[in-house]
């Protein structure tokens, strides 16, 4: 007979006795190291006769910034105040810049498999000369030699007679934010909703039932049309104008330091989502391609309806962290002094004092950003992922 605890493993050589022991260690350890840089800078402060919080918020700031999107009052209103303000010109640049180096960086990764020579090898040579130039360097580039260069207002450079360039900033036309801008941004969702909808429904009845979708179709095309004639005459386009020399009014106006970060955060971060994009291509196997070409489909169709839909579940988890990167990197904008959210906390952790918990903020603030894009861009990958039935 044989007995159960003669089957029994040592404690010393189970597995799963040491995974929890190794993390209760490290567990232990990151405590302790946190701990214990607590303690020195919490004594620094006591030594120095400060106390750790954040009333300085409340105090008046008391200095300028060169723009806002909000109301701002250096000789009235608070810390807090003027770091929303930060906040707001950081989300900018942020927002903006996603979407334009999407744009271009797909479009320059598409090139990348042009049968023209010319698309081919520009959107080669563009990768490879932005890639291997430092971020910052790239910054001063485009503020120093090309925006600080522009002409002055009474010799702007003018397009279309809506379009201004000076180095007073970039004006272009725009819509004015009122309640009538409001419903048609509403209308503008729904319409969005519904051809979600409807698009899902085309492919579900093209799927199962092996119908052709043309109904749908006809109702996204009805859509679209509605959309665009919405964005066109709905909104209320303003166009800048010129009231006095030099002297613009109307539309929208970008400073030179908005507008050199802004592009050159877009053509840094393009490049590398020009490779992401090719990478995610060249990994869609060759039998795709010959599959749709046999079936008589045009490069342009074989590319948006068969090979790009199976690259973009390779290439999001890649895309996430390049969005990523663009917000963190929108720090630099101190280098040309832009008002962003790090250059103002500087200013205030100068003022007051309290590096500490301004760094805190700061750290709080990039962490918070960095999340709600990693988490907005899993929910796409799991939207785009096949369903296993």
């Amino acid at each position: 007979m044989t007995h159960n605890s003669e089957h029994k493993i040592p404690l010393w050589r189970d597995d799963r006795f040491w995974k929890i022991v190794l993390q209760v260690l490290a567990a232990v350890v990151a405590i302790s190291l946190v701990s214990l840089l607590w303690y020195n800078v919490t004594v620094n402060m006591q030594n120095q006769g400060i106390q750790f919080g954040f009333g300085f918020l409340k105090d008046q700031a008391s200095f300028a910034i060169q723009e806002s999107p909000i109301s701002y009052n250096p000789a009235r209103d608070p810390y807090r105040r003027v770091l929303f303000a930060g906040l707001l010109n950081s989300l900018r640049v942020m927002v903006s810049g996603i979407v334009l180096t999407t744009i271009l960086g797909v479009a320059m990764g598409v090139a990348s498999f042009s049968g023209n020579w010319l698309l081919r090898k520009g959107s080669q040579v563009y990768v490879e000369v932005v890639r291997n130039i430092p971020l910052l360097l790239q910054l001063f580039f485009w503020y120093k030699v090309v925006f600080l260069k522009f002409p002055n207002p009474s010799n702007r450079i003018e397009w279309l007679g809506s379009i201004y360039l000076s180095n007073r900033g970039v004006f272009l036309p725009w819509f004015p934010v009122n309640w009538n801008f409001v419903a048609w941004m509403g209308v503008l969702v729904g319409c969005a909703i519904a051809s979600i909808l409807l698009w899902r429904w085309r492919i579900q009845q093209m799927l199962e039932r092996g119908q052709s979708g043309r109904v749908q179709l006809l109702g996204l095309a009805v859509l679209g049309i509605a959309a665009i004639l919405i964005i066109l005459f709905g909104l209320g386009w303003q166009a800048p104008q010129e009231i006095a020399t030099g002297t613009i009014t109307g539309g929208l106006r970008l400073s030179i330091e908005f507008s050199a970060l802004l592009v050159g955060l877009v053509v840094y971060t393009g490049a590398y989502i020009a490779e992401i994009v090719r990478a995610g291509i060249q990994s869609v196997s060759q039998g795709q391609w010959e599959a749709a070409r046999a079936l008589g489909l045009r490069p342009g169709l074989t590319m948006r309806l068969v090979v790009f839909p199976q690259a973009l579940r390779v290439m999001i988890p890649l895309l996430n962290s390049q969005y990523m990167n663009l917000a963190k990197n929108s720090s630099l904008a101190i280098a040309i002094g832009y008002a962003d959210i790090y250059s103002i906390a500087n200013t205030t952790y100068n003022q007051t004092g309290r590096p500490v918990e301004v760094m805190f903020i700061i750290m709080m603030t990039y962490l918070i950003i960095n999340l709600a894009i990693s988490l907005s861009m899993n929910g796409l990958n799991k939207m785009v992922q096949l369903q296993e039935r």
